[in-house]
This record gives C-alpha cells, structure tokens and sequence, in this order.
C-alpha cells in the first residue's frame, strides 16, 4: 500500500496543539516522536520533567498502553487521511479553541451554568471514556473543605513547598517557556471560601494580594471507572474535551487538584467512596474574566528526529 510522507507544515501544527493541553504546573512532561511515512506520532512522557513529590504517579497495573515492554511511550496517534472524509466525532469550533484554552485563576461571576450547558460538558467527558459529576451546593462545601485541608498540607510539606515554588518564575527570566510566570498565579481568596493552590507556597498578601471569589463556585468532578494507566489518559483526554468545550462557550477554568495528591483525601472526593469510580481532577467552572496565559514550548524542541524507515 502506498503511503504519502507527511508535508513539513502538517507536523508542527499537531505538536503546536498538543503542547497547548493542560498540565500541572505547566510542567509539560512529554515529547513527541514522528514516523512521517506512517504518518504516525508518538506521545512519549518525559519523567525528567515530572514532580516527583506532588505528581508521581503510581506503578502502572494491568495493560500499559500502547506497548507493554515500552512504559514510557504513553500513545501513538496515526494520521490517516482528511476529517472530511469522517463523520466529526467533536465540534468543529474546538480547535480554534485550543489556542484560547488556558487556566484563570481570577474570580469568577456568580452566573449560574445553564443546565443544558452542564450536560453538554458532560457527554463530552463521556466520549472520551470519563464521567463528569456536578455535585449540588452541600457536596461542593465538602469538596472544598477537603481541597483546603490539602493545601494546608501541602504548604506545611518542605518537599512539596519546594518542587511547586520550583515552577515559579519571574517573567523576565530566561528559559521562561515553562513554569508559572507569577502574572499568571492570581490572587487568593480574601473570605477564604475557595482554596486555589499557593505556588508560591508563601502565602503572604504583599506577594499574592487577596479579593473576593465567587460565593457559590461551580466545581465539576471528573470520574474514571477504574484507576488504571489507560484510565488517567482517558482522563486526560477527557479533560482537553471538556476544557475546549467550557472555551467555546465563553467559560473559563482553573483546576483545583491539591486533594488528588494525597490519597487519603483522594479516596473521599468520590460520590460513593468504595462504590464510585476514583476521582481524577476537580473544575472550577464560571464566567469571568480571561486572565493572562503560561507559555508553551516551541514545537521543535519537543519533536524528536523521525523515526528510520521501516
């Protein structure tokens, strides 16, 4: 079967998209590997780039994905002809929404989600493999209060206190195409309703000044139906999903994943715990204002050499 090489053009623009997805503390633990006459990618994690303290991920059980005796190559992803040609399994306005898509961590309105909006986002979870629960206004206070007990713990931890004020830069620091740029960081909360991650891990005002949050945040809970490596990147790609989606209707977004670092807290944002497939992030959802954005590496220095011919 003939296959068409890839033109050079077509590359980097998927790498210049998959570098836009979210990771924590914009550490963008991953490089990319192409075999143009495949036309195939790899996504490859890089653990180099990883946090060892407040990410590190668990041994992988049961199938890894894609290949059992390579653990470190996460996904391939082949090329195989024109979107026209298929039916589009996600809204055509996505894309453009990539290029939009990063966190605010500025306060958000008090305007209620539409509910056709809530189930809008949630069957886009639900292609990707993943389920998105609203929890009503008593289960949120629960979730928060779990996300201010991490974060107390997290500031009190030396290791975890290090590796994140790690990531924080000043913006005029070289090599700044990654981390947290402190534009980006956002005030606190000055009724210390919301329990939004201190990167800094100094929570002194001069430094993070303090306003009013919304009074009723909007957080969404995204659920796997199991715990496996498969299922942290369904989740990953239903998180992507469901961000684009909240992007194109004017939403924004911050995550607050400080409970999904400590297992114990973990185990109880489930709806069910014991009963209920393992949380994977919390969303905060809202309309507000869009804030600055982290930076992006380039393409090329996340685009590995191709692949030799087969």
């Amino acid at each position: 079967m003939h296959t068409t090489t890839l033109d050079a053009v077509i590359p980097e623009t998927c790498v210049s998209a998959a570098v836009a997805a979210p990771s924590i503390h914009n550490t963008q633990p991953w490089r990319f590997c192409l075999d143009a006459e495949a036309a195939t990618f790899q996504v490859r994690a890089a653990p180099e780039r990883g946090l060892r303290h407040t990410d590190p991920g668990w041994s992988p059980v049961g199938r890894l994905l894609p290949a059992p005796e390579d653990p470190g190559l996460l996904a391939v992803v082949r090329l195989v002809g024109s979107a026209a040609r298929r039916p589009m399994r996600h809204r055509a306005d996505l894309y453009e929404a990539i290029w939009r898509r990063h966190s605010s961590r500025l306060p958000f309105s008090g305007r209620p989600l539409p509910p056709s909006l809530r189930n809008e986002l949630g069957e886009a979870a639900r292609m990707e493999g993943a389920r998105l629960w609203f929890p009503d206004p008593v289960e949120t206070a629960g979730l928060l209060r779990l996300t201010a007990e991490a974060e107390r713990r997290n500031r009190v931890d030396t290791d975890r206190a290090a590796e994140s004020n790690l990531w924080v830069h000043r913006d005029l620091e070289p090599h700044s195409d990654v981390g947290l740029p402190r534009a980006v960081l956002g005030p606190q909360d000055a009724r210390e309703h919301l329990p939004l991650r201190d990167f800094t891990a100094q929570r002194h005002t001069e430094r993070l000044v303090a306003r009013p949050f919304e009074a009723a945040p909007v957080v969404a809970v995204l659920i796997t139906e199991h715990d496996r490596r498969a299922d942290w990147l369904r989740a990953g790609q239903a998180l992507q999903h469901v961000w684009l989606l909240a992007t194109a209707h004017g939403l924004r977004v911050s995550l607050l994943h400080q409970a999904l670092e400590w297992p114990d807290l973990r185990r109880s944002l489930s709806p069910t715990p014991g009963r209920t497939g393992p949380v994977q992030m919390l969303i905060r959802l809202g309309y507000g204002p869009e804030g600055p954005a982290s930076p992006r590496r380039a393409p090329i220095v996340v685009l590995d050499e191709v692949l030799p011919s087969r």
